[in-house]
């Protein structure tokens, strides 16, 4: 009878902590992307090969934010990069080594859990990466780098 009782919970339970690794797990996916993303951003500032970077290096999920216009972004260095809006932004043309590059990334997670995926409902994780860009690519100044084909694929 006690085991009748408490089965039920204790099978409710350990499936919760599967949920909260595989939360922790696609978390983690994540912010290692948007890591990767900007770590290419500084050395390439072609935004799709930044957009493919990321996919490619995320696993279990998909990043729910590709082709917004913040998901990848380039700044002036400034005293606050948390505020990227105090700062003024760098044009396409405009590209610096004083810009910081700046890609957030997101992805939904749901509980496959049926009672706790009905209670909570999908959660957004959103990660974000700054780095300074330290090459602009391309380059017309270089001609080893004049054209986008020509410019590094990793940092």
């Amino acid at each position: 009878m006690e085991f009748a009782l408490v089965f039920p919970i204790a099978v409710l339970v350990l499936l919760a902590v599967f949920d909260v690794g595989r939360a922790v797990f696609i978390y983690n996916g994540l912010t290692n992307a948007a890591r990767e993303g900007a770590r290419l951003a500084a050395v390439n500032q072609d935004e799709a090969l930044i957009e493919e970077r990321v996919t490619t290096v995320t696993f279990a999920s998909g990043i729910t934010n590709l082709g917004d216009p913040n998901f990848v972004r380039f700044h002036r260095e400034g005293p606050n990069l948390a505020t990227p809006t105090s700062n003024p932004v760098c044009p396409t043309g405009d590209i610096s080594v004083g810009c910081v590059a700046i890609v957030n990334a997101e992805s939904d997670w749901t509980a496959i859990t049926p009672v706790i995926g009905q209670i909570i409902g999908p959660i957004t994780f959103t990660a974000r990466s700054e780095v300074p860009v330290e090459f602009v690519c391309p380059n017309a100044n270089i001609p080893a780098y004049s054209l986008a084909s020509s410019c590094p694929k990793q940092p």
